[in-house]
């Protein structure tokens, strides 16, 4: 009997935990949410929602005369009672699951993006590996309404291309809803985010004549790195000043760079920067910090215009790693000085990095970090370049052209 009452009991119990699906959701009740941006607007929270049109963005059915993706807009005071108010135009609940890109125009960002991302990260059907960007001259709202070639999903394009580009080419940075939050709650290292922007006519990009041709008459495009002072925007790096931003705090994945000939007049040596690395180390000398920064990179010769140039011999391919490790130097203590001096905020994380070395100095100095200590902080920046190959041939075929 006794068992018999055990066999009953255990099989209560685990039909209670198989009862999971209790608030399932089915896909045709549900809004695919795949961009989402928000504007501030006479001290109210304005919300636009891309959402993704299944039955357009097959193989069988692109191409049709309906757009790939609607928006929905809604104002609120705070951003989840305007996510709600869309249901007054949205026939389907917006899920916001697989979300992939978050907008924040520049009032937003100025106003304080904090109480944005409590929501973002405390609602639980926010994944938190979409990216986030700010957008520059133009609304979140008006951004999202670009339509775009190659991916039909306007969000996707944005997606891959922060991707590819941060891979490739360095100013632009492909930050998480965890990164951002880890870098606002850090005390040592303000946050970064990449800049987007709409370039040629925006009126135009927002019909299908944006695609129907092979010249695109506005595109989205991603335009140097917003800097924050805790969660507020407090100015712009443009894309030099981003991609030596990126070199110092050790993330440029892939980089392309030039040296001048000779005769500068003659043309360029493009250098392609394949591998980068980065180490920050924080030391107090007569009780004030400085910073020691040291670099070391490894690239390819892309291409040489200058005539006379023998790669083969070992002294000139030594010449020209001197001349790039005196460029990158020249340029990073440039990025330094100018945030020390303009924007007064430690973006490079040396605040981390003293606290690392010297975490009872830090404990001292962590108050008034920013504005006593950071924009006198002695740095010594060391860099190493090293160049790995001159490419299929050692000398070019411009030496034989005669005029």
């Amino acid at each position: 009997m006794k068992r018999i009452l055990a066999l009953i009991l255990l099989h209560i119990v685990v039909t209670l935990l198989l009862s999971g699906c209790w608030n399932r959701r089915e896909l045709n009740e549900l809004a695919i949410a795949v961009a989402a941006g928000v504007d501030w607007v006479d001290d109210r929270y304005r919300l636009t929602v891309q959402v993704a049109i299944p039955g357009q963005v097959t193989s069988k059915k692109s191409g049709g005369p309906q757009a790939p993706a609607t928006l929905y807009t809604a104002e609120g005071d705070t951003i989840f009672e305007a996510s709600r108010r869309m249901t007054q135009v949205s026939p389907r609940k917006i899920y916001f699951s697989h979300l992939r890109m978050f907008l924040m125009d520049e009032a937003m960002a100025r106003e304080g993006i904090a109480k944005v991302l409590d929501l973002l990260s405390r609602d639980h059907e926010f994944r938190p590996d979409f990216y986030l960007v700010i957008t520059r001259g133009a609304t979140a709202e008006e951004t999202l309404k670009i339509m775009t070639q190659m991916e039909t999903i306007p969000a996707n394009k944005l997606y891959e291309s922060l991707q590819i580009s941060e891979k490739t080419w360095s100013p632009s940075m492909a930050v998480t809803l965890d990164e951002l939050i880890n870098d606002l709650i850090s005390t040592g290292k303000h946050p970064v985010l990449t800049g987007l922007v709409i370039t040629g006519n925006r009126d135009l990009g927002k019909t299908r004549k944006n695609i129907e041709n092979i010249e695109t008459l506005s595109q989205l495009k991603y335009s140097g790195l917003a800097v924050f002072k805790y969660d507020k925007l407090v100015g712009w790096l443009n894309e030099r000043d981003s991609r030596n931003y990126r070199l110092i705090t050790g993330h440029v994945k892939s980089s392309v760079g030039f040296i001048p000939c000779k005769d500068k007049n003659e043309g360029k040596i493009v250098i392609e920067t394949l591998r980068t690395e980065a180490k920050m180390k924080g030391s107090i000398v007569n009780d004030r910090p400085e910073m020691d920064i040291k670099i070391r990179l490894e690239g390819n010769i892309g291409a040489v215009e200058c005539s006379g140039l023998d790669l083969s011999q070992p002294a000139t391919v030594r010449e020209l790693e001197a001349e790039m490790e005196k460029d990158i130097k020249q340029s990073l203590e440039a990025i330094v000085e100018k945030v020390q001096t303009e924007l007064k905020v430690d973006i490079f994380g040396f605040g981390e990095a003293l606290r690392h070395s010297h975490p009872r100095a830090w404990k001292r100095m962590k108050e008034a970090w920013n504005d006593r200590y950071f924009p006198n902080l002695e740095t010594r920046i060391h860099v190493d370049y090293k160049i790995r190959r001159t490419g299929t041939t050692n000398d070019t075929f411009l030496n034989d052209i005669k005029e």
